[in-house]
């Protein structure tokens, strides 16, 4: 049930206020977003956390709460963190920054790689850097924003959880916090499970055999290393389908589309279950990943993946993958001619990938932040 709420802040001192059990708000402006890894991430955390709060409610008596902006969409059907969204006109930025704050109670969770620069008792999950490591993929305003916001959020948030240990390492790279003090809480596979492929106008497999890609238009995702094999992809009987939408935040680059390339935009997730299970192999060229949700997603579905060595992808694919140069077209060529010769790698692929996909589970990301949360919240009560 989603409830309109505005309250009146409530200080530790001198307040008679007071809670019979420990409070948790969590930051829902994700869901005044279209929904990419970084939303799928605080979505598919926030349900698994309701989850855990039914089955172990002996052992967490927490009052929790998603609280949203007045545009905000959920559609999670949570049974044990309640919903609130709240009055006035504030959004975005502003919303973020400047109410929020002042309606959070106990510990604020921010799961969407943003949040309040000045919020209390705050765990924040920055899931990637691009706008240091790729600044030229983001628009001008984007890439500022994020510049200024992420540094603050790592030095005055209480805990910084991050999606990978190669984001970790990042965060101290470029000297936002140092190793010791990341938790690394990556994503899970289990909502995969859930997406029907029959359902989808691409369930029936196709005449001829493509190779799927998926990203943004965004230069770091690096789709245009495939369009640069796409004629002798054509020759060796290939199409190549391209889903994924454009964004106002990155810089555009043209798209030149051969023959046998279709550019299929945004996708359903039944549609992408069926566009994974019907592909030869799912091609994931990026030149950098916070984590890499897409290629968890087609080993899930017994998907062959061939993707590069860069960033976070080999810690999530393991040994469930093929990996090329993303900078070389030919090492891309190579993989794909290699994997058409070989129907045994094909088939070991296959299996491997469930296998390597299962190692990430959302339930166990949503403990490792209870792990994180209920400490905090038994702090923060000392001053009730």
């Amino acid at each position: 049930m989603t409830e309109v709420l505005f309250e009146e802040p409530q200080d530790c001192q001198g307040s008679s206020f007071h809670l019979k059990k420990p409070r948790l708000t969590i930051n829902g402006r994700v869901f005044t977003q279209k929904v990419t890894g970084v939303q799928r991430y605080a979505r598919e955390i926030i349900a698994a956390l309701d989850r855990l709060l039914e089955e172990r409610q002996e052992d967490y008596a927490l009052d929790a709460r998603v609280l949203m902006p007045p545009s905000a969409a959920n559609g999670l059907g949570l049974h044990n963190i309640r919903t609130e969204v709240t009055k006035g006109k504030l959004k975005d930025q502003i919303w973020t920054q400047c109410l929020l704050p002042v309606l959070s109670r106990g510990v604020l969770l921010s799961l969407g790689n943003n949040g309040p620069v000045f919020g209390r008792n705050h765990i924040v999950c920055i899931h990637d850097l691009n706008t240091f490591l790729v600044p030229e993929s983001y628009n001008l305003a984007f890439r500022g924003t994020y510049r200024i916001l992420l540094p603050l959020l790592a030095k005055c948030a209480a805990r910084v959880v991050t999606v990978s240990a190669f984001s970790a390492r990042m965060l101290n790279k470029f000297g936002l916090l140092p190793l010791e003090k990341i938790t690394v809480i990556p994503n899970g596979h289990e909502h995969v499970l859930a997406w029907k492929p029959k359902n989808s106008i691409y369930a029936k497999p196709p005449e001829r055999p493509y190779i799927f890609a998926l990203g943004s238009q965004a230069r770091h995702k690096n789709i245009s290393i495939l369009l640069a094999i796409a004629q002798e992809l054509d020759e060796l009987g290939f199409d190549l389908l391209i889903a994924g939408s454009a964004s106002g935040n990155f810089t555009p680059f043209e798209i030149k589309v051969a023959r046998n390339v279709h550019v299929l935009g945004s996708v359903a997730d039944d549609d992408l279950a069926a566009l994974f299970q019907n592909a030869f192999c799912f091609a994931f060229p990026s030149l950098t990943e916070g984590f890499g949700l897409p290629a968890l997603e087609a080993m899930v579905l017994g998907c062959p993946v061939i993707t590069t060595s860069y960033a976070s992808l080999p810690e999530v694919c393991g040994r469930a993958a093929l990996y090329a140069d993303p900078k070389s077209p030919a090492s891309w060529l190579e993989r794909v001619r290699h994997l058409r010769d070989d129907e045994g790698l094909a088939a070991e692929l296959r299996a491997r990938g469930p296998r390597q996909a299962a190692r990430f589970s959302w339930t166990t990301s949503a403990q490792l932040y209870l792990d994180l949360i209920i400490p905090m919240i038994r702090d923060s009560e000392k001053c009730l």
